[in-house]
C-alpha cells in the first residue's frame, strides 16, 4: 500500500455504505438473539458435566455477546437509546463487567486511535506475552478510566452494571448451581482474555495512519467469527452493522483493490 495507503479515506468517500445502514427494530432482535442458544448450551452441557462441550459453547456465547455489546455501543441495533441502553446493561449481568465502561473506552478508542487517550487500544502496541500478562487488569483499567474521565450519568450506569455482577455471582453462589457457578468462572476468564481476543488480535503491528486495523477474508473464518474480524471495514465506516460489514468488504475491494491485498489479516 506504500502509494495507496496515504489515501486510503479519500478513496473510500467513493465507496457507497449509506444503504448498509438502516435497521429495523425486527433486525435488532435477531441480533439479540444470537449469544441465547450459545449460553443455554453451555449451561446445559455444565450441568452434565459434559466440560468440553460447555467451554466451547461459553466461547462462543461471549464472542457473540461482543458482537451484539459492540452493535450496542455503536446504536446499531435499530433501537432507540434507551433500548441500546437496556442491551449493555443486560449483557453486563452475563458477561460479568461493565460494558457501560467498554462503550466509554470504545468510542474514545474511535476517536482518539493511537493517541495516549486509547486506553483500549493500547493493547494493539503490546507483545503477545505483554498482552496475556495484562490481560487481567484490562476490565479494571476501562473501569477506572470510564469512572474518573466519564460524567455522573456515566457513573450511575456503571453502579448498575456493578450490581448486577454482584446479582449474578450472588444467585450462583445461593442457588447451588453448578451451571451458574461454572459460567460465573469461565466469564472471569474470559474477561481476561478480552485484552487479547477483542483488541490486541485484531491491531497488533497496525501503525499506518489509515491501516488502522486488521481484516480478513476468509469466508468460512467470517462465519465461524460472526464476522467479527473485519475490523479495518469497521474502523472505516462504524456506522455499519457488523452483519452487513461482508457486503461493505466486497465494495471497498472493488473501489480500492491494493486495500484488500495489503492490509494484514487477523489471522
Amino acid at each position: 500500500m506504500a502509494d495507496a495507503s496515504h489515501n486510503v479515506r479519500a478513496v473510500t468517500r467513493r465507496v457507497e455504505w449509506r444503504d448498509l445502514v438502516p435497521m429495523r427494530f425486527e433486525d435488532g432482535c435477531v441480533e439479540c438473539l444470537h449469544p441465547l442458544p450459545w449460553l443455554l448450551g453451555s449451561w446445559w452441557c455444565a450441568g452434565q458435566g459434559l466440560w468440553p462441550l460447555a467451554a466451547a459453547c461459553s466461547f462462543l456465547f461471549f464472542l457473540t455477546a461482543l458482537r451484539l455489546n459492540h452493535e450496542a455501543i455503536h446504536r446499531n441495533l435499530g433501537f432507540g437509546a434507551r433500548g441500546h441502553r437496556w442491551v449493555i446493561h443486560a449483557l453486563s449481568t452475563v458477561m460479568l463487567g461493565s460494558n457501560t465502561a467498554i462503550a466509554f473506552n470504545h468510542l474514545r478508542h474511535h476517536a482518539h486511535l493511537g493517541r495516549a487517550e486509547d486506553v483500549e487500544g493500547k493493547c494493539g502496541r503490546m507483545t503477545f506475552r505483554q498482552v496475556l500478562l495484562y490481560g487481567p487488569l484490562f476490565p479494571f483499567e476501562l473501569c477506572a478510566t470510564a469512572w474518573r474521565r466519564g460524567n455522573a450519568r456515566t457513573r450511575r450506569r456503571m453502579a448498575v452494571d456493578l450490581a448486577l455482577n454482584a446479582g449474578m455471582i450472588v444467585a450462583a453462589l445461593a442457588l447451588q448451581s453448578q451451571a451458574l457457578q461454572y459460567h460465573v468462572l469461565t466469564m472471569l476468564l474470559a474477561q481476561c482474555l478480552t485484552a487479547y481476543f477483542a483488541v490486541w488480535i485484531t491491531h497488533r503491528g497496525c501503525d499506518g495512519e489509515d491501516l488502522v486495523a486488521r481484516t480478513q477474508r476468509s469466508r468460512l473464518i467470517n462465519f465461524v467469527t460472526y464476522n467479527m474480524f473485519f475490523h479495518l471495514e469497521h474502523h472505516l465506516f462504524p456506522a455499519v452493522p457488523v452483519k452487513r460489514l461482508r457486503r461493505l468488504a466486497d465494495r471497498l475491494d472493488k473501489a480500492v483493490p491494493a486495500l484488500a491485498a495489503h492490509a494484514m489479516r487477523v489471522l
